[in-house]
C-alpha cells in the first residue's frame, strides 16, 4: 500500500465523482493500484481558476475496468472515507513545496508534478493533512446535543505527528467538525432554503451542516452532500417534511400541518440559495436519494 496524490478539476474529460470514484487511462493502473487500501489526495491544478490545491482525501477501496471504455480505469473510494478538507492547502506555502517528493537534484519542479496520479511520501501526505485539517474555526464550536442528521462537534484536535495517526482520518468528531466548515463557508454561514445569517456575539453562526443524505446512509463529507440550514428548517429536512428539486426549488411535504407559515419562513425565491462554487452545488445523486428515502411527498 502507498499514498498517491489524484488530480481532479471540475471541466475534466474523465468521468470522476471525486466522493465516489475516481477515472484514469492505463498508464497510470500501476500507480492507482499501489494506493488499494491506504489514502490518497485530491489536487487541482493551479492553472484552474481560483485552484483549491490540495482539497480533500479518501481511501481507495479496489480498482475496477471501465465497462464502457476499453484502456479506462476507475478507483472506487472507500464509502465513508472521503473527506473534503476545511482549509484547502495551496501547491506551495511560505514560499515551499508541500510536496517535497517533486523536486529534483536540484531543488527545482519536476515533471512528475503533471502526472495525474502519482506516489507521495508518508511524510508529505502528513503535512498536507496537517494544513488541510487546521483546528482553528470562528464557526466553531456549537454544543448543540446531536440528534438525527446534525453534525456532532466534540473537541478533537487536527494533528497527525506519526504515520498511525492516519487512522484518525475515521474518526467521526473529527470529520463532522470539517464537514461543518466546509459547508458553512461554501454557504458564507447563510442558510440554503430562509437565507437567514444569524452570528451570536462570540461570533459562532447559528446555521447548522446538514448531509443529504446522512452518514448512515453511506453519505459522502463533501460540500456537495451537504446544505447550511438553522435549526427548525434542518429539523424538518432531516424528518422529510422539506427537500429539493434537481433544479434546487424548495419542495414542502403534503403532510406539513402549517404550510403557510412554512412557506413565508422559505426564501421567496422558492429556491435554495446556492454556494458560489458550482462543485459545491448540491449534487443531483445526493438530492435524488433525499426525495426518495426520506421526503414525505
Amino acid at each position: 500500500m502507498a499514498n498517491g496524490v489524484f488530480i481532479h478539476r471540475e471541466d475534466s474529460i474523465y468521468r470522476d465523482t471525486p466522493a465516489v470514484r475516481y477515472h484514469f487511462p492505463k498508464q497510470y493502473l500501476g500507480r492507482a493500484q499501489a494506493c488499494i487500501g491506504d489514502w490518497i489526495l485530491y489536487y487541482e491544478p493551479v492553472k484552474v481558476r481560483q485552484s483549491r490545491g490540495y482539497w480533500a482525501v479518501a481511501r481507495v477501496e479496489s480498482i475496477v475496468p471501465d465497462p464502457d471504455q476499453p484502456g479506462m480505469y476507475y478507483a472506487m473510494i472507500e464509502p465513508g472515507s472521503f473527506l473534503q478538507f476545511s482549509t484547502p492547502v495551496p501547491f506551495m506555502v511560505d514560499g515551499e513545496w508541500v510536496e517535497s517528493g517533486l523536486l529534483n537534484e536540484q531543488a527545482k519542479l519536476s515533471g512528475r508534478a503533471q502526472a495525474a496520479v502519482r506516489p507521495i511520501s508518508t511524510q508529505d501526505f502528513i503535512r498536507i493533512v496537517n494544513l488541510g485539517l487546521r483546528d482553528e474555526d470562528e464557526l466553531l464550536p456549537r454544543r448543540d446535543l446531536p440528534a438525527d442528521n446534525r453534525v456532532r462537534e466534540e473537541g478533537e484536535a487536527f494533528h497527525f505527528e506519526a504515520r498511525e495517526r492516519v487512522q484518525q482520518l475515521v474518526s467521526r468528531p473529527l470529520r463532522d467538525r470539517a464537514f461543518r466548515r466546509t459547508v458553512l463557508d461554501a454557504y458564507d454561514a447563510r442558510c440554503a432554503l430562509t437565507g437567514l445569517k444569524l452570528i451570536n456575539g462570540g461570533g459562532r453562526a447559528e446555521a447548522e451542516a446538514a448531509h443529504i443524505r446522512p452518514v448512515e446512509a453511506n453519505g459522502p463529507d463533501i460540500v456537495s452532500n451537504g446544505l447550511a440550514l438553522s435549526g427548525t428548517v434542518h429539523w424538518m429536512f432531516d424528518r422529510g417534511l422539506l427537500s429539493l428539486a434537481d433544479d434546487l426549488s424548495i419542495l414542502i411535504s403534503r403532510h406539513v400541518n402549517d404550510r403557510d407559515s412554512i412557506a413565508q419562513l422559505l426564501n421567496r425565491s422558492g429556491r435554495a440559495r446556492l454556494p458560489a462554487r458550482s462543485a459545491d452545488h448540491p449534487h443531483p445523486l445526493f438530492l435524488g436519494w433525499h426525495r426518495e428515502n426520506c421526503f414525505k411527498a
